[in-house]
């Protein structure tokens, strides 16, 4: 295919003898064809013709003129669901009575992505292919939900409520930013504020920004096509997108089409990128990373086909010369920098006024502003014929491939992977061992699911060296046998990038170990996956990627050598506050309770674990079939002594079992009735929220055997901060007065475990003197005067050890 683009004389000849070129070159509305983008779709034209997927460059012409009219109509749309209430087909003005009360949307990024996704969708058409999409801009939905609608590319519940002419569409208008609610509370219509699990195709919210630039490269498998549109404040500000190139590969990539919205401007203040010198200096900095930029206009649907298509056959040629030993990785990664202004194609364009409502006023109220709508949306306006006329020549393009809304990377469903044998143990041995092994040989079992393992840490210090050395840290240039170019370990100092590497690979097997206190930055991203995967499930499409854990290790008990920055029980508590249908969060005490989970867990649809391990060696507390049923419970019975008024005992955590264990000992031999109960995973008994919650959490029969009621008195001693632990398992502490939660204090430094528990009044003794608290007798009942005073803080602590 010839690279050459055509000189303007050749394309003024063209146009002569082209009527279809002449007539799109013309521009329609808002739309304008600069001569570069009309020489790229030239060139596109004729390589269409010759690839055999179109059958004459007239009909590729036609496509693009289509494109016009589909976008100026998403452009006239879009504000029409942040202003109006009503619509008129026939393009006349509106009146005050016809605009909303209380207009709302963000207008100017969703004018943006109009004709950004009108190219994606132009794309397919032309090429016969349907690309997976994602937009790390998810407040623009209003483009996507416009385009669909005038396509017909819809979930059924949309196509019911929106189709069907002015009537559907005045619903569209009407539910946008409604705030209706259905009986139970939740939002009744099939619309949001940003991509969600109605938004055809969709499959992130991109509510948080930055995360789309970490993940996209890492969500195609080989075959698969991904464009992801990103947020020039984001790609300025998210420094982990710059790494793509060193993890991109051909050999377990799909192609990743990164295109970057350069609209200049953040929310109330415009970007670096919104300048001349800053492009520039952005694209020599994309360059020095390995990527390839193509700057093109932004403000054109063509131009974002022609770019798209360049880019596709760009990073298919360099990875044909890396298979010829031309190139290695990393190769340059073509990268696409559609430049435009903030709200392109309505009024107030380039404006800071143009990220939310960019007229002066509320239409309704101020005629000015009505005026000024009525004006700037007459230039949008396309008359249906020319409508209709083009959503058919689209909808032909579809015959034999799929709908935007069924793109691979939207239905993901990996089979259900094959389990390795378990090889559960007796003796005293770090937890992370069963998942060092467990992983390696889960990968191994089953080698078509992609592996990726995020890390931000040292896998050996973790005690995941088997990993390690199966599957080795990827680089381009390896400097040891435990580094390869092809190696599955995503390793960054960012806990965010290594997320992201798991959290998109949705169609294959993942790993992500941190130490506990550093897991608390991965929690946005893996809080935007989680809400994705539960609406899914509640609107009846779940989602089918396979669970995975995030393992919290070298955690607070256990990090007193790096002061207290390194100990901190947010990411587990954080965690045990979303829906426990899918997230689970998991405090296995040994190497066979840890083991035993892992099944279920990598079995799992649409849901993940956060699993709380320690790393240093533990005693083994559980045998194999204790373990198991640990796993299917939540909970186990693990020692009692009868006698009247038990105390209920109930321990959460490895290193809080070691000291129920000690304080029921000395219950024991102060003849004093107890029961200890450990609890591994809370949010199973926690009182349940809606239905799909209720559907996970433990049977009452199971909560009566374990927790019964006439033990009223009862003692939590808890990984998490106390208080965190008694909001969650109110069900489990019904009377304050009769119960006593110890746990992390804030309390912490340069310390061992013991002083750790000490410090933190969550050692046994501070549970003995809890007991003496709440059966009203002295601590000296069950504590020496020596113990009892170093409890008081009136002695020392070394008597405790």
């Amino acid at each position: 295919m010839s690279q050459l683009l055509p000189s303007l004389a050749e394309l003024d000849q063209h146009a002569q003898a082209q009527v279809e070129f002449a007539t799109w070159r013309a521009g329609y509305g808002p739309f304008e064809h600069a001569a570069q983008t009309q020489a790229a779709a030239y060139r596109l034209a004729h390589q269409l013709v010759q690839a055999g997927l179109q059958p004459d460059v007239g009909s590729v012409y036609r496509y693009l003129r289509a494109i016009d009219h589909l976008a100026s109509a998403g452009l006239w749309l879009v504000v029409h669901m942040t202003y109006a209430r009503r619509l008129k087909l026939d393009g006349a003005p509106l009146d005050a009575d016809d605009f909303k009360d209380s207009p709302e949307g963000h207008t100017g990024g969703a004018l943006n992505m109009v004709p950004a996704y009108a190219g994606y969708l132009g794309l397919n058409a032309l090429t016969g292919r349907t690309r997976g999409w994602l937009m790390g801009q998810g407040h623009c939905v209003a483009a996507i939900d416009a385009l669909n609608v005038l396509l017909g590319n819809l979930h059924p519940e949309q196509a019911e409520a929106y189709s069907g002419g002015e009537q559907g569409l005045n619903r569209l208008l009407s539910d946008f930013y409604g705030y209706r609610q259905a009986n139970d509370g939740s939002p009744r219509d099939p619309l949001g504020s940003h991509v969600n699990a109605h938004t055809a195709g969709g499959i992130a919210e991109g509510g948080y920004l930055g995360f789309a630039e970490l993940q996209y490269a890492h969500i195609p498998l080989p075959g698969e096509t991904l464009v992801a549109f990103l947020s020039d404040g984001a790609a300025e500000e998210q420094r982990g997108s710059d790494w793509i190139p060193r993890w991109w590969r051909a050999e377990d990539c799909g192609a990743a089409l990164p295109v970057m919205i350069a609209n200049g401007r953040r929310i109330e203040q415009r970007t670096q990128l919104g300048t001349l010198e800053g492009l520039e200096g952005f694209r020599q900095h994309l360059s020095q990373c390995g990527f390839d930029p193509i700057s093109f206009d932004g403000r054109d649907p063509a131009a974002f086909i022609c770019t798209l298509w360049e880019m596709e056959h760009r990073l298919a040629r360099r990875v044909e010369e890396r298979q010829r030993g031309i190139l290695n990785y990393p190769l340059p990664i073509p990268y696409g920098i559609a430049e435009t202004v903030k709200g392109f194609g309505f009024y107030g364009a380039g404006s800071n006024a143009a990220h939310n409502l960019p007229l002066p006023g509320n239409p309704q109220v101020d005629g000015a502003a009505r005026a000024l709508f009525n004006e700037h949306a007459a230039r949008l306006f396309v008359p249906q014929k020319l409508l209709a006329e083009a959503r058919e020549l689209i909808e032909g393009s579809r015959r034999g491939r799929s709908l935007e809304r069924d793109n691979a990377m939207a239905l993901r469903r990996p089979r259900t992977p094959d389990i390795p044998e378990l090889h559960y143990r007796d003796d005293v041995c770090s937890p992370m061992a069963a998942v060092d092994r467990f992983f390696v040989d889960l990968t191994q079992a089953n080698p078509d699911l992609r592996a990726r393992v995020g890390n931000p840490d040292e896998l050996a210090s973790n005690r995941l060296g088997g990993v390690l050395k199966a599957l080795k840290h990827r680089v381009t240039d390896p400097e040891s046998e435990l580094e390869a170019v092809d190696g599955r370990i995503i390793t960054a100092l960012n806990e965010e990038a290594v997320v992201s590497a798991c959290l998109a690979n949705q169609g294959g097997l993942n790993l992500v170990a941190s130490y506990e206190a550093f897991c608390v930055k991965m929690l946005g991203a893996v809080r935007q996956s989680i809400i994705f995967s539960r609406q899914q499930k509640e609107v009846g499409r779940p989602a089918g990627w396979l669970g995975w854990p995030l393992i919290a290790t070298s955690h607070t008990w256990e990090n007193g050598k790096n002061q207290q920055s390194h100990q901190d029980t947010t990411f587990c508590e954080a965690l045990l506050g979303e829906m426990s249908d899918t997230v689970r969060v998991l405090f296995p005490a040994d190497h066979n309770s840890a083991l035993a989970l892992l099944p279920s867990i990598y079995s799992a649809r649409g849901e993940l674990a956060c699993m709380v391990v320690p790393k240093r060696e533990r005693p083994a507390f559980f045998s194999r079939e204790q373990a198991e049923h640990l796993a299917r419970d939540g909970a186990i019975l693990v020692r009692e002594y009868d006698g009247e008024e038990p105390v209920l005992l109930i321990a959460n955590g490895s290193y809080q079992l070691s000291e129920m264990l000690r304080a029921a000992q000395r219950l024991e031999e102060a003849q004093c009735a107890y029961r200890l109960v450990y609890l591994q995973e809370p949010g199973r008994f926690r009182a349940p929220r809606d239905r799909w919650e209720d559907a996970v959490l433990a049977g009452n029969a199971l909560v009566a055997r374990l927790f019964p009621e006439r033990m009223e008195t009862r003692i939590l001693l808890t990984h998490m901060r106390p208080e965190v632990a008694r909001g969650h398992l109110w069900t489990l502490l019904p009377d304050a007065r009769k119960s006593s939660v110890l746990g992390y204090r804030n309390r912490g430094g340069t310390l061992d475990e013991i002083a750790m528990q000490f410090v933190n009044r969550a050692c046994w003794a501070n549970v003995l003197a809890a007991c003496a608290r709440l059966r009203n007798v002295p601590r000296t009942a069950l504590l020496t005067p020596e113990e009892a005073a170093a409890v008081a803080g009136k002695g020392d602590p070394a008597v405790l050890r």
